[in-house]
Order: C-alpha cells, then sequence, then structure tokens
C-alpha cells in the first residue's frame, strides 16, 4: 500500500511547536511527528498534515510569520515485515 503523506518541515522546534499551537487553535488537524529522513537531515520534528488543509496551513504560517523549510509530500511505504524477526 503506498500513499502520499503531507509534512511540514521546520528549521527548528521551537516553530514547529509554534506551528502546531496555531493550527490546533483553528481546529485545522495536525500530527508532530518525527521528519522523515528522505524529506530533510534538519530538524527532528514536523508536522503530518491532510493535504486539504495545505492552503489553509499556509495562510496561518502567513499570518504569524512562522519560518518553515517547506511543505513536503512522500510517498509513504508501508513494510509489513518490518520489525519482524522470525
Amino acid at each position: 500500500m503506498q500513499t502520499i503523506q503531507h509534512y511540514v518541515l521546520f528549521p527548528n522546534h521551537d516553530n514547529g511547536m509554534r506551528l502546531y499551537q496555531e493550527l490546533k487553535k483553528l481546529g485545522v488537524r495536525a500530527t508532530i511527528a518525527p521528519t522523515p529522513r528522505a524529506a530533510s537531515k534538519c530538524c527532528g520534528i514536523s508536522l503530518l498534515v491532510r493535504e486539504e488543509d495545505i492552503p489553509a496551513i499556509e495562510d496561518c504560517i502567513a499570518e504569524h510569520e512562522i519560518e518553515i523549510l517547506k511543505i513536503a509530500a512522500i510517498e509513504r511505504d508501508v513494510n509489513p515485515h518490518r520489525d519482524k524477526y522470525c
């Protein structure tokens, strides 16, 4: 199963937490997640967001002047055998 997931990437942890709090106030769903290494090797956190929420997220970023690196679309590769040792 492969799907596309969208991550907001940040230069530091503080910006990620600021955006998370602002989105929470707006009722926009976001999940704090580790930054996928396929997307960036910078800050360790990112926000996993829904594609349909990206315009509202971009408006929030601009309104509150929150610095981000980018919004990345990453193909999710589900491996059902990961972490199985037998």
